[in-house]
């Protein structure tokens, strides 16, 4: 399940820093204006970078702790940093729908990490995971 929470988070991610690179346009209609449009694309790099990062742990199947801590840790510092800014009215609002978003990541994550640790149900010698 850790596999499919990664590419989940990276395609995600890819999505979303490639919006305001291809059209900034939209990007501010949706999110409101911004003074600073190089840091916008700066952003947008990052969580590209991050998104491949992440999509390509998934596909290669290999999602240790490094992994782990960067989907963990990006979800949780952007949605920080975005209910952090919205609810003091210095973003716009929805900026919060993507900090709920990046919540729902976190406890899939942690569905993940829970589902990964518990030992298969077992009756006798069979498992009944099959």
């Amino acid at each position: 399940m850790k596999k499919l929470v990664a590419a989940a988070q990276g395609i995600y991610y890819i999505a979303a820093g490639l919006w305001p690179l291809l059209s900034m346009q939209t990007f501010e209609s949706a999110t409101g204006p911004k003074t600073d449009d190089w840091l916008v694309v700066m952003i947008s790099v990052l969580v590209i970078v991050i998104g491949l990062a992440l999509l390509g742990a998934a596909i290669k199947r290999q999602i240790g702790m490094p992994v782990l801590l960067l989907g963990i840790g990006t979800a949780g510092g952007l949605s920080t940093i975005e209910f952090f800014y919205a609810m003091r009215g210095m973003i716009w609002p929805v900026y919060l729908l993507d900090a709920i978003g990046e919540l729902i990541l976190i406890v899939f994550w942690g569905v993940a990490l829970y589902r990964d640790r518990r030992p298969p149900l077992t009756t006798g010698s069979k498992s009944l995971a099959g």
